[in-house]
């Protein structure tokens, strides 16, 4: 332990997390610091005026020549060669001390990589230099929450790994590194191993391991690849000593990883890693709550799945150690970092980040794109593609804490529909539960429920229910068979003397399921099973699957271990890795908790998946609260437990656009908020955004006021009507939207910058978005306005609703948005399948289609439509749908059929309508029969009506000229 003294402000540095609130920290404050204080011991002051003035203009001058030199480096193009800071002048004491280079100081402070990122320490200069780094204290005030300049940062040539030798492989190359010095972490690995796989031509994989002792690695599917990439689009290069790795984009020299510009660290609870960045625009390292493009002024994002309610600055529900950064030129690539331990990730202005983990190994790949659509699409060729929802999934759902009977549950299902709002799914949280325990349900309150179940299939609706993972160990010995069943079959986490781990959740003291085991899949399986045969339920939600506990690690707390108390823990809300969850020492099947606790919410999402596909027959419905890569395959997630608040609503959007480049589309937030009471003009605004959230559910906390459609006003029970009758019309889009989603790895809702790449100023855009590439939702974020400012990029629009054209050179617009109306608009180009909406999808996806057209200046359009019976389980992989492809030119429009079943005899199109037809056509015609038509007023409207274009075998095509 580190015996501290009473410092001086000169002296002090807080490392890590600011201690200081910026509204404590005045100009004064800063001035009192004097972060100009001499870092060397200074020379006796001379005694004449002369001598004074020489020497201030000497300084002067050499000060001039340095900052015109530290400004021209800094405007060299960082994206065409490696990044790294002037070397030191090392030097020692006589006694042999090490005494603080002169060169520190030329490092200018965005490439300071802090050599002392404990949080909460309070870091002198002695303690700085006994790790041998630079100290200098900054000048930048540090803000709330966030680190600043670091003031203890390493030199360029600080001590790391040696190259000693590269050979050539089948895959790739194999470098040995060595480590000839110690760091100032324990159980230092001296001597790795760094594979370098040419996987792919724009996929690159590198593994760094402890060739002499296995270490954990995360256990899920990824490629395992045989042949050597044969053109790739990148190269790799080599930094002997200080080791460093560097890659680069064949095409533009472009840099998009250097890992010499910080040393390499791998010791048994401590791997980091630094690498440049090519630009500031970087997006993913879910999950936070922050804009969709990070900041980089020294901003930290902690990974270590968390019960908390979503708050900027901490670690959230799940953990995703994968960015997307935009190059200079518009092109993009990725980075994953394959590891689950817990983790800090810093970015730095350089542009920099570094990866500091606490566990497994290094294991990271790069996609290279080279857009943004094609990185996404080659990370889920890794971890995983998103899984073909069940159609109803994309219905509007009804959720609340507290409904408190069946009775009430019910009586809100029967306001919906005596009210014409469309309803798929209804939902009970735990108040469902007989004391909140899993697998039953409260037989007094909630007796009805079965009954409810029945009548909601009667109507095409449906039923999902919640379920947490701790399993009551309190109750009577053989009156509760998951909790007796489990133990007979072992499948419970261990404590580290191998005893049952206790925790305490909402039904009390609790023990939890190792899905780890495949023992615990297939009791949790038939604990599924039994409950559905009382409860015919439709789907599952799975929460608390951090997993959350009351206690922090258990009821007998946890040992005092280096498990428990790393010699470095990340910045995770609590202080430690125990807090709100299980011991890190506790025994899971295939590791310690302290390896996989992030794991937990997948492993249980597969569980339920796989069950669910069992019992139903039909293709699954899971939404989980905590995830990790991959999830997207068996679940959809939703935004955890936000707050009836502005803020709230406009923070949906980003968290929505990142999920999705995750992996994880069928994602939304709690409409109207869960936490405190809504207004109904935030419920209103909210329900016309969460109309185009992939998953819309509107949820409610307990003894708040209701907040669903029926609730409100008349005129607002009306405007959210509209919104859901929207989304409900589109039904065919976002289906065909999932579809390509499954298949391609593609997004549902998609950030502008993807189909605008070479438009800068869609970079930063989080308040509006598309679905799919061609219709983008631009909504009321804020109170009391009847108007929103939307970013239109460069291009012809038109207003989704009218048909009236907007050209834009790439500007924001001002737009009227009444309390009725979310503003839509459709790029050019583009062919939108839409449909006759009704108070289901079972009953909407029966009735015909509505084409909208919106014609490009040159007349151009094109779209598709995928179709299937919307449950049964991978319809495309056994060829059991239809797919049509829609194009326009030269005034025709042709349908054509490119794969045939019998849903395509179902479809059929009953009217079409044409935005941008710059002349009133003379006639129609649909397949050589003359069809009737309008002609709108604005010039950009042409409806034919009605088509009854039916699609049947052996008539594969259909064409309308105009």
């Amino acid at each position: 332990m580190v015996s501290y003294k009473r410092l001086t402000p000169e002296e002090v540095n807080f490392a890590g997390a600011a201690l200081l609130d910026p509204d404590e920290t005045t100009d004064t404050d800063l001035k009192e610091v004097n972060p100009e204080l001499p870092l060397l011991p200074q020379s006796r002051r001379c005694s004449i005026t002369v001598a004074l003035l020489t020497l201030g203009g000497l300084i002067v001058v050499l000060f001039g020549i340095w900052l015109l030199g530290t400004i021209f480096w800094l405007h060299t193009p960082p994206s065409t060669k490696p990044h790294r800071p002037p070397p030191p002048a090392v030097a020692k004491s006589p006694n042999g001390t090490w005494l603080q280079p002169e060169s520190c100081s030329q490092i200018p402070e965005a490439w300071r990589f802090d050599c002392y990122p404990e949080r909460g320490v309070v870091v002198t200069e002695e303690m700085c230099h006994a790790r041998n780094c630079c100290f200098i204290q900054s000048s930048q005030t540090k803000t709330s929450g966030r680190n600043g300049v670091p003031w203890c940062f390493y030199t360029p040539d600080y001590p790391s790994y040696e190259l000693v030798s590269i050979t050539d492989t089948e895959m790739g190359k194999v470098g040995k590194l060595l480590r000839n010095k110690k760091t100032y972490y324990p159980k230092d690995i001296d001597a790795l191993q760094v594979e370098v796989l040419y996987e792919e031509d724009n996929r690159l994989r590198v593994k760094i391991t402890d060739p002499a002792e296995k270490r954990y690695e995360v256990p899920i599917d990824v490629p395992v690849v045989q042949k050597k990439a044969s053109n790739p689009s990148y190269t790799v290069d080599f930094i002997k000593e200080p080791f460093g790795l560097i890659v680069k984009r064949t095409q533009t020299g472009t840099v998009l990883l250097n890992t010499s510009i910080a040393p390499l660290f791998y010791a048994d609870q401590f791997l980091q890693m630094s690498t440049s960045l090519p630009s500031r625009f970087i997006y993913g390292l879910g999950e936070h709550r922050s804009n969709f493009l990070h900041d980089v002024q020294w901003n930290t994002l902690t990974m270590w799945a968390r019960d908390v309610p979503p708050m900027e600055l901490t670690n959230l529900y799940g953990v995703h150690p994968f960015y997307l950064s935009m190059e200079s030129d518009g092109m993009a690539y990725g980075f994953f970092m394959l590891n689950s331990n817990a983790m800090d990730v810093a970015l730095q202005p350089a542009p920099a980040i570094t990866w500091r983990m606490i566990g497994g190994i290094l294991d990271f790949y790069i996609f290279l794109g080279p857009d943004p659509s094609s990185v996404i699409a080659q990370y889920l060729d890794v971890v995983g593609k998103p899984a073909m929802p069940i159609f109803w999934a994309l219905g509007y759902h009804l959720c609340r804490w507290g409904y408190k009977s069946s009775d009430k549950t019910w009586n809100v299902v029967k306001e919906m529909r005596n009210n014409g709002i469309p309803q798929d799914v209804q939902w009970n949280d735990i108040d469902y539960m007989d004391h909140a325990l899993d697998f039953t349900y409260d037989t007094v309150n909630f007796s009805g429920l079965p009954e409810l179940v029945k009548d909601l299939h009667r109507h095409d609706q449906h039923y999902v229910m919640i379920l947490d993972p701790g399993i009551s160990n309190s109750q009577l010995p053989g009156s509760y068979w998951p909790f007796d069943e489990g133990m007979k079959r072992g499948i419970f986490i261990n404590d580290s003397n191998g005893d049952v781990l206790i925790g305490k959740v909402w039904p009390g003291l609790t023990a939890f399921p190792d899905f780890s085991n495949p023992d615990t899949h297939e009791w949790w399986y038939q604990n599924l099973k039994r409950f559905h045969e009382k409860v015919p339920f439709d789907g599952v939600w799975i929460d608390m699957n951090e997993p959350s506990n009351f206690f922090d690690g258990s009821l007998n707390g946890c040992p005092d271990n280096e498990l428990e108390n790393p010699p470095y823990t990340p910045g995770i809300l609590g202080g430690t890795l125990k807090a709100k969850t299980v011991c890190a020492s506790a025994r899971q099947k295939i590791s310690t908790h302290y390896n996989i606790h992030s794991l937990y919410g997948l492993m249980e999402a597969k569980a339920t998946e796989s069950a669910l596909r069992k019992i139903t027959d039909k293709r699954p419905f899971v939404i989980s609260r905590s995830t990790f890569p991959s999830q997207g395959k068996y679940s959809g997630h939703w935004l955890g437990d936000n707050r009836s608040q502005w803020k709230d609503l406009a923070t949906s959007i980003p968290g929505m656009l990142t999920f999705n480049i995750l992996g994880i589309p069928l994602i939304g937030a709690d409409i109207c908020g869960f936490g405190g009471s809504t207004t109904e003009e935030l419920c209103v605004r909210w329900t016309q955004l969460g109309a185009f959230y992939p998953f819309s559910r509107n949820h409610n906390s307990i003894d708040e006021q209701d907040q669903e459609p029926t609730a409100f006003s008349p005129a607002a029970r009306t405007a959210m009507k509209e919104a859901i009758l929207l989304r409900y019309s589109l039904f065919p889009h976002l289906y065909t939207l999932f579809h390509h989603a499954h298949i391609s790895g593609r997004t549902v809702a998609t950030p502008l910058l993807f189909q605008f790449p070479n438009d800068e100023k869609t970079y930063g855009i989080d308040k509006q978005f598309l679905w799919g590439k061609s219709l983008l939702v631009t909504p009321v974020l804020e109170e009391g306005r009847d108007y929103v400012v939307g970013y239109f990029p460069e291009g012809l629009w038109y207003d989704f609703h009218t048909g009236d054209s907007l050209v834009s050179s790439g500007e924001e617009i001002s737009l009227q948005a009444p309390k009725d109306k979310i503003n839509l608009h459709l790029r050019e180009g583009s062919v939108i399948p839409t449909q006759r909406p009704n108070t289901t999808l079972w009953v909407s996806s029966g009735q015909p289609l509505n084409l909208i057209v919106s014609l490009s200046e040159d007349g151009l359009a094109k779209g598709d439509l995928f179709w299937d019976d919307g449950e049964t389980l991978d319809t495309y992989e056994k060829d059991q749908y239809a797919y049509i492809y829609f194009t326009v030119q030269q005034n025709t429009m042709t349908s054509e059929v490119l794969h045939n079943h019998e849903e395509a005899t179902y479809i059929t199109v009953e009217t079409v309508s044409f935005y941008g037809v710059k002349t009133e056509p003379e006639n129609v015609t649909v397949n050589s029969q003359e069809a009737a038509f309008t002609y709108h007023n604005n010039q950009s409207a042409v409806v034919f009506h009605p088509l009854k274009c039916e699609y049947y075998q052996g008539n594969p095509a259909k064409k309308l000229i105009f």
